[in-house]
């Protein structure tokens, strides 16, 4: 009795699909106008997710939780509570102005 004993072996490497690969863009979130900036009604102080700083007086929340300056003037960074911040925009007081007025 003649038995055969055939095995068939793959001639190319088997490719499997790779579960890795993909990454998602960068959202460049972060500080975008520092302590002691001027900066322009309108434009972005923060780009956060959630509100890991608040807003203060004279700014403004977005719905992806931007603050954003309502008024021209100098960005200041402060506490708020123990373990909060907050970012304000107060306005320049102008030599010539305040000259003008008194």
């Amino acid at each position: 009795m003649l038995i055969l004993n055939l095995q068939f072996f793959a001639s190319k490497k088997g490719v499997g699909s790779s579960k890795n690969g993909r990454d998602s863009h960068s959202k460049r979130l972060g500080v975008k106008s520092h302590d002691g900036e001027f900066v322009l009604a309108g434009n972005i102080l923060v780009r956060q997710r959630g509100t890991k700083i608040h807003p203060g007086t004279n700014v403004g929340r977005g719905k992806d939780d931007t603050l954003f300056a309502t008024i021209d003037g100098v960005v200041k960074y402060e506490r708020l509570g123990k373990d909060r911040k907050k970012a304000s925009v107060y306005p320049t007081v102008d030599l010539e102005t305040q000259e003008a007025v008194s």
